[in-house]
């Protein structure tokens, strides 16, 4: 649907690519130069603000934060953001934009929806509703650089989006009086009828007086619940406001407080998406969704007779697109299947999300970069901020996609300072997951994001992945091998090319049972019996109808035999270690053919069996006839964070050793623990093992790389290790938060070392899906 411009993009979409058309010189229509595509510069992260840094600097809380909604100050030197969960208003000074600091909060009295600017003063929307039947909000007055309250202005109903014309006559505030989802199924209409809210500028905050407008009767779907959700005001202070529900648009003018004119958003039909959520996960683009209702949330004007919808749905709806429509309600432009097909293509797609709304563009933004004009569309369930040269504002051009926090809810442009920032809502610290503001500079460089992503099927679409969860380097000097870990079913191993930048998926191969080694496997072991044992019903459910396999891939290695070896994780605990996971499969190693046929299957000893606990093998390697794997944890019930074990598998004798690996004590303030997650074999019997602990984010504190000798080691030995590379700098350097999961390494015949973190199929991912394949250059 949409091109693609940028040359990360073009060696594998070059099929999108068409001519742009309407770009050049001249001016259009309003009288404002044309816009101009750069291919010299590209939005680059700069650093991120996590929002639990506003409680201290440290973040050891577990209070849970938000950044949903954010506005800047006239300078853009200070950033305001709603902070819901804490009932609050923050301001962060990014003056300096890569050290962003924090300056404090403002209570506001009830949840805080949306925030704007006006002058010197932040106007926010305060929901103070008691129950959905009746409810009530307010507008905050806020002085910034004081960050106190000037004045309240009761709302008379619950505000849910608020804009401020550019000319500073008005304040636009959608009043949703949302709907109780758990009320006759969530099923509308729902009274009272929401409206929009508007704020004269009159004389000093304390005399400003609102008008109201009605929008009840203009939606064909539910005409009394008009259910408001966005507005956004045009030049000529005419209000675009979104009605998500019932999937219609109405135009405001705010001088005379009438609706002008309204419109349904319409409906697609989505060719080649995923539309089940399947156990267990596989991403399938191939059917067909039709007539499918937009019902936009997030909307932006790009000029005074045209804007922008994030066809996010709501009730009955939700295209995984958005839309560039005109004032007379005509669709110019719809992206179709193409946002889900990028989230896809970047690794960033939530499978879980296939039956519902995919990748789920929530919100819009739209400004001018120097002589290019941009529209930034967040995707809240893939965690991904996309960029298009809207140059051509009917044919958008994809530039590229930015990583962001998880679920990134608004987007802030500052093109005065060359600054996009985009605001997330999702805070948990168990998670682990933090809440951010992530910032992005306007550079004159490459784009940094994505290092990772996949080229074409025959069918047009992309390679799906995600969840890279172990890496092994071929002899060519150029390709590594990634395997996908348990979240998906299926499993598949990944040729990737790393001679280009990024890094391109171009090939995959599927893990089957075509010869029925792993079902011999299965016949020598005894019929279900004991929920702690492994058994024939457990490989059953392990095993296709198209003989594909559900293990657990966390690790890979090349086999000097032809052929891979794949080291599978068990799941469950044999012990009390944690008495609520059953045992459902056991820590395997498969022999797996250059084609995906499984060869051959080698289990632990069966002592080694009886002590099964989670957290097994997580790395495998071969080297002078031996396999050696990792296994990521302790499984002494009685010290869970004791050394965990290197198992040894000789190929001839088929005998097993095991050896004690001095595993780092816990550093994080956030407890957890810490554990093995890759091992590689460099030659003369070493070896590079990653060590890692659970955190991310401001809890993260080991993300290393040893190198270990087994020369002379026996079965029992404690083995020692030296620190090759910390890589904490290596993953502060890509400017987000810290990912939890450094979970492949792999050595290039050059030297070359190369990590990538897994994103947990991107599922409520501490790094909202982000996956960084890094390089670290010779070690």
């Amino acid at each position: 649907m949409f091109k693609i411009r940028s040359p990360i993009y073009l060696a594998i979409a070059a099929v999108l690519a068409v001519s742009l058309g309407l770009q050049g010189c001249g001016s259009n229509s309003e009288g404002i130069a044309a816009s101009t595509p750069d291919n010299t510069m590209n939005f680059n992260r700069v650093s991120t603000f996590a929002v639990c840094s506003q409680i201290d600097s440290s973040c050891e809380s577990d209070d849970v934060t938000a950044a949903e909604i954010a506005a800047a100050s006239t300078d853009g030197m200070t950033v305001i953001y709603t902070n819901s969960p804490k009932g609050e208003i923050g301001f962060v000074d990014i003056t300096d934009p890569t050290n962003p600091k924090p300056l404090g909060k403002v209570a506001a009295g009830g949840e805080p929806t949306s925030v704007a600017v006006l002058g010197n003063y932040a106007v926010v929307g305060v929901d103070t509703s008691t129950s959905f039947t009746a409810p009530s909000g307010k507008l905050l007055v806020v002085d910034i650089a004081k960050r106190e309250l000037v004045t309240t202005i009761d709302m008379g109903g619950q505000p849910d989006s608020v804009a401020v014309s550019k000319d500073g006559k008005y304040i636009a505030v959608v009043l949703e009086n949302q709907r109780d989802e758990s009320f006759n199924g969530g099923a509308l209409p729902q009274l009272p009828a929401g409206s929009l809210k508007i704020v004269d500028v009159v004389g000093a905050p304390s005399t400003w007086k609102t008008r109201s407008v009605d929008l009840t009767g203009i939606a064909t779907l539910y005409g009394t619940d008009p259910e408001p959700e966005y507005v956004a005001i045009n030049d000529e202070n005419i209000a675009v406001v979104t009605l998500q529900e019932n999937n219609h648009i109405a135009l405001v003018d705010l001088k005379s407080a009438k609706v002008t004119t309204h419109f349904s958003a319409g409906s697609v039909t989505l060719a080649k998406v995923d539309l089940k959520d399947e156990r267990p996960n596989r991403i399938s683009l191939t059917e067909t969704q039709t007539d499918r209702l937009r019902e936009p949330d997030g909307v932006t004007w790009i000029s005074n007779t045209r804007f922008a919808i994030a066809n996010e749905g709501d009730l009955n709806g939700g295209s995984r697109s958005f839309s560039v429509m005109n004032t007379s309600g005509v669709v110019e432009f719809d992206s179709g299947a193409s946002l889900d097909h990028l989230a896809v293509r970047l690794g960033h797609y939530n499978d879980k999300r296939s039956d519902a709304k995919g990748n789920e563009p929530e919100n819009v933004a739209f400004a001018r970069y120097q002589s290019t004009d941009y529209l930034f569309v967040a995707s809240e369930r893939s965690s991904l901020l996309a960029v298009f040269d809207m140059s051509n504002p009917v044919k958008p051009v994809l530039k590229q996609a930015l990583p962001g926090a998880i679920s990134p809810e608004g987007i802030l442009t500052i093109p005065s300072r060359g600054l996009v920032i985009s605001a997330s809502e999702v805070d948990d610290r168990s998670l682990p997951a933090r809440a951010a503001l992530n910032i992005y500079a306007y550079q004159k460089a490459s784009a940094a994001y994505p290092t990772l992503q996949s080229a074409d099927r025959s069918d047009g679409t992309p390679i799906p992945w995600a969840a890279m969860s172990g890496l092994a380097a071929a002899s060519d000097g150029n390709t590594v091998y990634g395997i996908e870990d348990s979240f998906f079913g299926g499993n598949r191993i990944f040729g990737i090319d790393v001679s280009q930048q990024p890094a391109v998926i171009k090939s995959e191969i599927t893990i089957r049972d075509t010869d029925g080694h792993f079902a011999t496997f299965k016949a020598t072991l005894p019929l279900a019996k004991d929920d702690q044992a492994f058994d024939q019903d457990d490989v059953s459910k392990m095993i296709n109808q198209d003989l594909s396999v559900n293990i657990d891939p966390e690790g890979i290695a090349i086999a000097s035999a032809g052929g891979f070896w794949v080291a599978s994780e068990g799941a469950g605990s044999k012990t009390a270690y944690e008495t609520e996971r059953k045992i459902t499969s056991a820590n395997l190693i498969f022999k797996v053919s250059a084609t995906g046929v499984i060869e051959r299957v080698i289990p632990l000893p069966a002592a080694m069996n009886d002590m099964q606990a989670r957290y097994g093998f997580e790395g495998v390697t071969e080297h002078n006839g031996k396999l050696v794997v990792a296994i990521q944890r302790s499984w002494d019930i009685a010290n869970k964070n004791g050394n965990p074990l290197i198992g040894l598998f000789d190929l001839t004798t088929e005998a097993w050793s095991f050896m004690s690996y001095p595993i780092d004590p816990v550093s994080s303030p956030n407890g957890g623990w810490v554990g093995l997650s890759e091992i590689t074999a460099i030659g003369n019997n070493r070896y590079l093992v990653v060590e890692r602990d659970n955190h991310m984010g401001p809890d993260a504190r080991i993300k290393r790389i040893y190198r270990i000798d087994l020369t002379g080691k026996a079965d029992g030995a404690v083995l020692t290790k030296t620190l090759v590379r910390d890589l904490m700098d290596d993953l502060k350097a890509t400017k987000g938060l810290v990912l939890e999961k450094v979970e492949g390494l792999a050595v290039l015949p050059n030297g070359q070392v190369i990590i990538v973190t897994d994103n947990d199929g991107v599922n409520d991912h501490a790094g909202g899906g982000e996956t960084q394949l890094i390089r670290l250059g010779k070690l």
